[in-house]
């Protein structure tokens, strides 16, 4: 009886024992669990107002200033407002299923805000020029299709070609490879147009010719006629081209207008007659033909000196009359005058056509040393990057371009400062059809430095 009593009392203590070391257990899981709530509240807010801050960021660049402070208010009550909802659902949610794990939309749509943030960040012309034994991108021996003989360097006495090998790599900027099917495929059932002077039609040969990969392509169609660019009688040549590749119904064109202004005829059957040349109107071609167009790129900048309006008999003119303003007057102003209108007049343009894309290009540099194109200036070096390979700048060395630009949908194609490395790239004293002592040291030898153009262009489509 003894023994029987004394096994009992035991076996009730080491149960009361069990018992106070389940108890203990079950409060130290509960009472950690208490910050477990607390670090999914943070994150949680943590994640929303980062939403609220890309939401807050990306508003600003099309609003005004005073606009954008009324957003941030706005987003800013939203944001507490979800804060305070979100807490109360993940509250809710712990007490019922104790683990909370994020949704995949809510990883995703983080990625994609990150994604979004890195891509704002993105200045393609900040980098450097790295050597590519995969350049050039097509021949200079092919591609006669469309590269005009001038400009195709292999073509001419030159025997080094070591400009051909280098390639851009932007600091902090995806840049994929140029692959002229995909570039096409992206661009099915959409039309490319140039506008510009002739840097602009250096432009729109290399696309073509990358595009083709520098093969012939009996295929594709000479379109000019649709757009009206058909050799006038008595003509050199016509005011542009334009050719559809049929298997992806794409069309890349050119149409040259120097200037950008709208360029009309005093009198159309005085062939010496002098020209209007409106400031504040873009090209009657673009005007007339913006709606066909997917993707635009302008250029302008070489045109705008004395010499070259007075040899094509244009006449400055603003609200259809001729200007009076002598500082208006002055070249760099009016240039300026013309660089701004247009870019305004596009951005407007854009507001009612959200699916088309369009670029402004920087000015490409000229390399003349000890003269310019007529006084014996010359660009005779041969050896690349002597001037280095990296460009640190965060702004363009373009500034009225690239202030016109600001404040629109109008994106920024910045050539000037990369291509200003590169003066062993142009066509110096060895164009076939130079005349003596004559260098040209603003067009490009192709292919060259306009192929990385259209790769910034292609990076940013």
């Amino acid at each position: 009886m003894k023994g029987g009593n004394g096994g009992r009392f035991l076996g009730g203590q080491f149960s009361f024992f069990l018992a106070a070391v389940l108890f203990t257990t079950i409060f130290l899981w509960c009472w950690e669990k208490s910050p477990l709530l607390t670090t999914l509240l943070s994150a949680q807010d943590q994640f929303i107002m980062q939403s609220s801050e890309i939401s807050v960021d990306e508003s600003s660049v099309s609003l005004g200033s005073n606009q954008q402070k009324m957003d941030e208010h706005s987003n800013s009550q939203i944001a507490e407002g979800r804060i305070e909802e979100n807490r109360l659902e993940i509250s809710d949610s712990f007490v019922e299923n104790v683990t909370v794990m994020p949704s995949n939309k809510s990883i995703d749509d983080k990625k994609i805000m990150t994604s979004q943030l890195e891509r704002k960040a993105c200045n393609f012309a900040k980098g450097k020029w790295i050597a590519d034994r995969r350049r050039p991108l097509y021949s200079g021996f092919k591609c006669k299709q469309w590269l005009s003989d001038m400009w195709a360097c292999r073509l001419t006495q030159r025997t080094d070609f070591s400009y051909e090998g280098y390639r851009w790599q932007p600091e902090n900027c995806e840049m994929p490879d140029f692959n002229g099917s995909e570039f096409l495929r992206r661009m099915q059932d959409k039309t490319i147009a140039f506008i510009g002077d002739s840097l602009g039609r250096q432009q729109f040969q290399s696309l073509m010719c990358m595009a083709a990969g520098g093969e012939e392509m009996p295929e594709v169609e000479n379109v000019g006629w649709k757009y009206g660019l058909v050799k006038p009688r008595g003509a050199v040549r016509p005011d542009g081209w334009a050719y559809r590749f049929p298997n992806t119904n794409t069309t890349i064109l050119y149409y040259w207008s120097a200037s950008l202004c709208g360029i009309e005829p005093f009198n159309v059957t005085d062939p010496a007659t002098k020209f209007a040349m409106n400031l504040d109107q873009p090209p009657g071609f673009l005007r007339k033909y913006l709606d066909l167009f997917d993707v635009v790129v302008l250029n302008t900048g070489h045109h705008w000196n004395r010499g070259k309006l007075n040899a094509n008999r244009w006449v400055m003119h603003v609200d259809g009359k001729p200007v009076v303003d002598r500082k208006l007057a002055e070249i760099g102003n009016a240039k300026n005058f013309t660089i701004y209108s247009i870019a305004r007049w596009l951005d407007s343009q854009i507001a009612v056509r959200p699916k088309l894309k369009s670029f402004f290009r920087t000015i490409s540099p000229r390399h003349f040393s000890n003269g310019d194109w007529n006084t014996g200036g010359r660009c005779d070096n041969t050896i690349p990057l002597t001037k280095g390979n990296e460009v640190q700048q965060e702004e363009s060395s373009d500034p009225v371009i690239g202030d016109a630009v600001k404040g629109t949908k109008v994106k920024l194609l910045d050539i000037t400062a990369i291509s200003e490395l590169r003066d062993e790239g142009h066509i110096s004293h060895y164009s076939l059809k130079a005349s003596k002592g004559i260098n040209d040291c603003l067009h490009w030898c192709l292919p060259g430095i306009p192929d990385t153009w259209n790769e910034l262009l292609y990076a940013q489509l």
